[in-house]
């Protein structure tokens, strides 16, 4: 009866971790995706690894065309930022988007809160240079988050 129970339990939960694939644009997914594959070198090789990856250039799995890795501890510290290397060692909890938002204290809050979800926001594209409107999935990852950002 406990396996039963157990196995419906983890069924749920699984199916709650994803939004359903129709239900997310093509940069979404590979946003999503982008994400699960660094929480799987996070939990293989820990931070110091997972840093390392996001932040290598070379690293097309953590860093393709729009879309890049960034991980921040919970108190707004870049450790990774596959797209703006001159980010990673600042503290950037007081920053904002071009309409006010606080960016880095949104994405702790869907860290704590519901531990991943989506965020909108204003940004320079990586790809541009120019501010955009801009999409980030985020997800609690051990003591820290990690996301991904894309150009909408």
């Amino acid at each position: 009866m406990r396996r039963v129970i157990a196995l419906l339990l983890f069924t749920a939960l699984a199916l709650n971790a994803a939004p359903a694939a129709a239900e997310l644009s093509v940069k979404q997914r590979a946003a999503f995706d982008m994400v699960k594959r660094m929480q799987v070198v996070f939990a293989r090789g820990g931070l110091g690894i997972a840093v390392a990856a996001a932040n290598d250039p070379a690293r097309i799995e953590f860093n393709d065309r729009d879309l890049y890795v960034f991980i921040y501890n919970m108190e707004g510290v870049c450790l990774a930022n596959g797209a703006r290397p001159a980010l990673v060692g600042k503290n950037l909890i007081s920053i904002k988007d071009q309409d006010g938002k606080y960016l880095i204290q949104e994405m702790i809050s869907i860290a704590i809160g519901p531990g991943r979800g989506w965020l909108e926001y204003k940004w320079p594209s990586p790809i541009t240079n120019k501010i955009e409107d801009r999409g980030a999935y985020i997800e609690k990852m051990g003591a820290y988050f990690v996301g991904v950002g894309y150009d909408k």
